[in-house]
């Protein structure tokens, strides 16, 4: 062999043996079989590739941004119900339908929208959900006046309908954007902002519209608030629409490549749904995250009459409490996150966390009646740690025990649950203040806190996403082993002498 094919020789095997962008100096006498090999091992290698875009946290706290916009209105006519129960001349059951549509317009819907999410994605998702919170926004700036409930209650139902394509999307966005090592603190910043559209809904409502008797008067305070909703709405909406952005180039996680593997042809969302509810784990998360969210939907649904019943003229200060359980809640969503993606105990912190809701709700109830407003901050703050910090490790949970199914799929389930039992919690419970006062209505969310907690203790713990990371993770570094090893023994091997010519 010449010196100039020598070198040549030498130089092709070179650019074949590339391994991880380096290139290693190999034998040029490598057998067809070994070079099969590392080729086979680069292309796996490739496939699984992972990355983290920085842009995830812009696409994490749009989403919480939209969604405290439209939380905000859940609960923005409950709070100051008396006012609007004399500004539209109506009852306080009727204003409290205008907290319960958002539950009620969830239960129909939901399935056609986590279809939609499927066939979809997240984008377009995003896109209905902030155009149908800016229309109805819009529509209840025109409803400030005495005659135009009707008004009023269909802007308050496009807002409910928007929050349909709102309330499952945080496990989702985190799974899709997030590593294994962040996704439940990303879940927790977006129930994050949902929890803080509900803490603004119960602080501003009472400050912007004050308890006068004039309607004319009342209008204007009525139109200030809803021009602001409006507005912030609006400029949210064109900031999904330049911005939001369907998913990363690259998957985070090896559990989101493999999902994203799936051909769209293998997969039924009827069969999804199916296998969900053959699932008995994620059924009994299922029952008991619709009791203990339920349970909160109803507390905030009726707070004003709880605390207006022991503390005349204090309609500020039920606002202030609620943003008490509320801010104590999104302390507890993220110190949860935080400790999940620590320590991925999710049985554990769940059933603890449940169990200190109860807890908090017995004591509550306790003080509810002893005429310190001081103390009736303190336990609803206590109430409020536990039982809204209860929201992202339900979602959470129920994305480890229903991996590989749409995330969207599983929180659309559990919100359903709570909605439907939020209805349920919100009527009883109205009815019995209304016959027996608020302690025997409050002791009624107790027996079934309690329910819920026991229910909790039968959970199977089956992390299937996180076996799905170690197991693709483990491949990836016996793969990563098996080729680097391949090189370092043909390397080591002693170069036979080039001939000579």
């Amino acid at each position: 062999m010449s010196e100039k094919e020598a070198i040549d020789d030498s130089k092709v095997n070179e650019e074949n043996n590339e391994v991880d962008g380096e290139n290693n100096e190999v034998d040029f006498d490598l057998q067809p079989k070994v070079e099969e090999e590392l080729q086979d091992s680069e292309k796996q290698l490739g496939q699984a590739q992972t990355r983290l875009y920085k842009k995830r946290w812009i696409i994490v706290f749009l989403f919480s941004s939209y969604s405290l916009c439209n939380s905000f209105q859940w609960i923005q006519y409950g709070i100051i119900g008396n006012i609007f129960m004399h500004f539209y001349n109506v009852d306080a059951f009727t204003i409290d339908w205008m907290s319960m549509i958002y539950m009620l317009t969830y239960i129909p819907f939901i399935f056609p929208v986590t279809w939609l999410l499927d066939k979809k994605g997240l984008r377009v998702i995003a896109l209905v959900a902030t155009a149908l919170n800016c229309a109805g926004t819009w529509i209840k700036v025109l409803s400030a006046k005495p005659n135009l409930f009707a008004v009023t209650f269909f802007g308050q139902f496009l807002c409910s309908f928007a929050q349909v394509f709102i309330l499952g999307m945080p496990s989702r966005i985190a799974s899709v954007w997030f590593g294994s090592q962040e996704v439940s603190t990303a879940c927790s910043i977006g129930v994050f902002g949902n929890q803080v559209g509900i803490a603004i809904g119960f602080l501003v409502p009472p400050i912007l519209v004050p308890n006068v008797e004039d309607k004319d008067e009342l209008a204007h305070y009525i139109s200030i608030m809803f021009y602001i909703t409006a507005g912030v709405a609006t400029l949210l909406f064109v900031l999904v629409i330049f911005v939001f952005q369907e998913r990363p180039k690259l998957p985070p996680t090896q559990a989101q490549a493999v999902a994203r593997s799936i051909p769209p042809e293998q997969y039924s969302y009827t069969a999804s749904i199916l296998r969900l509810l053959r699932n008995k784990p994620f059924v009994l998360l299922i029952i008991t995250y619709g009791l203990n969210v339920g349970c909160f939907y109803a507390v905030g649904t009726l707070l004003n009459r709880m605390i207006l019943e022991h503390y005349q003229g204090e309609e500020v200060n039920a606002g202030r409490i609620g943003l008490t359980i509320v801010i104590a809640g999104m302390l507890g969503s993220l110190i949860c996150g935080v400790w999940l993606d620590r320590t991925k105990t999710y049985k554990q912190t769940t059933l603890a966390v449940y169990f200190m809701s109860l807890v908090g709700m017995i004591v509550y109830t306790a003080t509810l009646n002893l005429g310190h407003l001081w103390v009736v901050f303190i336990t609803a703050g206590a109430l409020g740690f536990f039982m809204t910090g209860y929201l992202p490790l339900g979602f959470e949970f129920a994305v480890e025990l229903t991996y590989p199914e749409c995330e969207g799929t599983s929180s659309g389930l559990l919100n359903c649950s709570a909605q439907v039992f939020g209805i349920i919690f919100t009527i009883c419970q109205g009815k019995i203040m209304d016959v027996y006062g608020t302690l025997a209505g409050n002791i009624f969310l107790c027996v079934f806190l309690l329910i819920g907690a026991v229910m909790t203790g039968f959970i199977k713990s089956d992390l299937r996403r996180q076996k799905a990371n170690k197991t693709a993770e483990g491949q990836m570094a016996g793969l990563d082993y098996g080729a680097t090893a391949l090189i370092t023994d043909k390397t080591q091997t002693p170069h036979p002498p080039p001939s000579q010519e």
